[in-house]
């Protein structure tokens, strides 16, 4: 088992296909706590993150084992693209029966006093700031939302964006660019001020 930890992931993925079951227990060890919070980062509800992480690995599973895996050298992005997948389904499947809210989790990362130095005007500002931003981010068309939320809050490169979201690294950079330029346009015409100092 030491030896398999050390290897990379496509040998891990050839030994499972061939049979060898604790090939796969390391590569789920490998990922299964970036999957499991990317998922829950976006659906926000840990019922459903157990749900989809279950079924995404199960996806992988069929797949190796059905011999049509062809990512080589891009197992973590190709996973993260199957969860990726399996969020969009599912909240294809919510909006179609119009069941969905965005109001039932509100979930604020920068909020936690414990991480605030200074003043309680100086948090307050801080914090309206990051709210302003927040809202704004919401107004965002969903492909530029979706590139600056995995940009920022889950600090990913941009061609690790690109292999999940199955589009060129240059598509991107320009949603990003464009995302960028469409909140300064909204902090613009409302006048807003998002200045820390």
């Amino acid at each position: 088992m030491n030896l398999l930890k050390t290897m990379p992931d496509e040998e891990l993925v050839v030994l499972y296909a061939e049979g060898k079951n604790a090939a796969f227990d390391v590569l789920l060890n490998r990922y299964k706590s970036c999957i499991y919070s990317y998922i829950y980062f976006i659906v926000r509800n840990k019922d459903l993150t157990e749900d989809i992480f279950q079924e995404t690995f199960v996806k992988a599973i069929m797949t190796i084992k059905q011999g049509r895996y062809t990512e080589n050298g891009k197992f973590k992005a190709w996973i993260t693209r199957i969860a990726h997948n399996l969020i969009i389904d599912y909240f294809r499947q919510e909006r179609s029966e119009n069941t969905v809210s965005n109001d039932e989790v509100e979930v604020d990362l920068f909020n936690n006093i414990k991480l605030c130095d200074g003043t309680i005007e100086d948090r307050l500002v801080y914090h309206q700031v990051l709210a302003d931003i927040k809202r704004l981010v919401q107004y965002l068309p969903e492909n530029q939302r979706e590139v600056l939320e995995m940009r920022y809050y889950q600090d990913l490169s941009f061609k690790e964006i690109a292999d999940i979201t199955g589009v060129s690294i240059n598509t991107a950079l320009g949603r990003m660019r464009y995302a960028i330029l469409n909140m300064r346009r909204m902090v613009a015409e409302n006048q807003m001020e998002l200045s820390l100092t």
